[in-house]
């Protein structure tokens, strides 16, 4: 079997390693390929009765189909399959790009179904996989809901180098990184993460053990700092203080980060200390919003006094919030945004908010929670399939073109390389200029916060 993946927010697949070592386990010979780092070989894909496409985001969807189709147009006959978060939302538009069998996360059994079958063929594989747990199949009309996970190690053997992958930087310094989970899915159920129709307000702890061996091997690796990449670190508070208790333990002067929810932060603040103490350098937390407004639709579970509430806490701790936000979607309102840049000025968050947060949209893909609401809404358009997600426009023309404008403004910011700090203060110059409203006299403030050098969350 191949396996590829598209796109892991700059991390090494953590998705592939696992599903490497489940194939391995069942007898399955497993060649990987990371198209962010190396171009697929046709001669390679030639070589392999199944290719396996991990799409545990957005960005790796979009890419991921095309890579699906890319092979198909090159006369690939053998077995294609999807796997990963996203794959069940956007099941037709897969089976409509030349894919046999999509996977829900945590479908590994599913996909040693798939290695196991198909050398017999696409139609004899697809025939023999009905009624395998978690598998879709493109003559089926739903795919089942995504199982238990596995307590598999995952394998990282003939991965490419952490130093190839985004890197933790302090004070201009650059640390190798790993990437782990300890949780799968989530007990919340926000209206516009896909997250919510997948796993419906369900969450699984990952094994202990497997995760502190991963973390292992990852320090083996050359990691000085780890990721925890669940949607909510904090969905098992005791599973988290178990876990980085063990990380202080084995490995004294690793750091590492988290995603927790602002109504987390609040709820177990006095474990915010005990982070510090183990390492924690920054915590994510997905603010949103500063409107009540857009966080009431989006369900969110927090207000804005609760984020301003959340950021004092984690400062006292001594730990970095970095905020993120959906700064355009329909009820976002033009001082919305104004409000959010004067935020950030007076909290002096120039170097805790990525630039391109300014810019995120939201994105209303099938299956998402929000059609539920929203479906008929004034503002809703048709599905776009190549852009894997429904149109919608905004009542205030100005808000769209701004939003297209910033994109644009932090992508090339992005590729030349400058200043995060910078970026961000020059793109709310941009908003306030087009919103007809005064220019800030802030500048880029304080010393720039610990980060990730990758800038893109989807």
């Amino acid at each position: 079997m191949l396996l590829v993946s598209c796109y892991s927010m700059g991390h090494q697949p953590l998705v592939l390693a696992t599903a490497q070592a489940t194939l391995k386990a069942a007898g399955v010979p497993v060649s990987l390929v990371d198209t962010s780092l190396e171009v697929l070989d046709p001669a390679s894909l030639r070589a392999h009765d199944c290719l396996a496409i991990a799409v545990p985001m957005h960005t790796a969807l979009r890419l991921g189909a095309q890579v699906c189709r890319t092979a198909r147009a090159q006369g690939f006959d053998g077995v294609i399959c999807f796997f990963g978060l996203y794959a069940p939302l956007h099941r037709d538009h897969l089976f409509s790009c030349g894919a046999d069998v999509v996977l829900g996360p945590d479908a590994l059994d599913g996909l040693v179904a798939v290695a196991h079958q198909a050398p017999h063929g696409r139609v004899r594989a697809v025939a023999a996989l009905h009624g395998v747990d978690g598998v879709g199949l493109v003559d089926q009309d739903a795919a089942l809901p995504p199982p238990r996970p596995a307590a598999t190690l995952p394998d990282r053997s003939g991965m490419h180098a952490l130093a190839q992958y985004t890197a933790l930087q302090v004070d201009g310094a650059r640390t190798s990184v790993g990437y782990v989970e300890t949780t799968h899915g989530c007990k919340h159920t926000c209206r516009h993460c896909p997250i919510t129709p997948v796993y419906q307000g369900r969450f699984y702890a990952v094994d202990r053990d497997v995760v502190l061996r991963d973390v292992d091997a990852l320090v083996a690796l050359g990691a000085r700092h780890i990721t925890f990449g669940d949607p909510d670190f904090l969905n098992g508070p005791s599973h988290a203080l178990r876990i980085t208790q063990a990380l202080a333990q084995r490995h004294p002067g690793v750091t590492w980060d988290a995603t927790i929810k602002v109504e987390h932060l609040l709820a177990h603040a006095a474990l915010l200390p005990v982070f510090k103490q183990r390492g924690c350098l920054f915590i994510v937390t997905a603010a949103e919003s500063l409107s009540n407004v857009v966080l009431g639709h989006l369900h969110k579970g927090h207000t804005a006094a609760d984020l301003d509430r959340a950021l004092e806490l984690v400062t006292q701790a001594g730990i970095t919030l970095r905020p993120t936000f959906v700064s355009f979607t329909p009820w976002t309102t033009a001082q919305d945004l104004l409000d959010m840049c004067d935020w950030v000025d007076a909290h002096g968050l120039h170097g805790a908010v990525d630039p391109v947060q300014l810019a995120v949209r939201l994105l209303i893909p099938p299956g998402s929670a929000l059609l539920v609401d929203h479906a008929h809404a004034p503002w809703m358009g048709p599905l776009d399939a190549a852009a894997l997600t429904y149109r919608w426009t905004h009542p205030d023309p100005r808000m769209d073109a701004l939003g297209r404008e910033l994109g644009d403004l932090a992508a090339q910011a992005a590729t030349a390389g400058n200043p995060p700090p910078q970026t961000l203060v020059d793109l709310m110059d941009v908003v306030r200029a087009r919103l007809h409203a005064p220019r800030a006299r802030h500048q880029p403030s304080g010393r720039a916060a610990p980060r990730l050098t990758e800038h893109w969350f989807c």
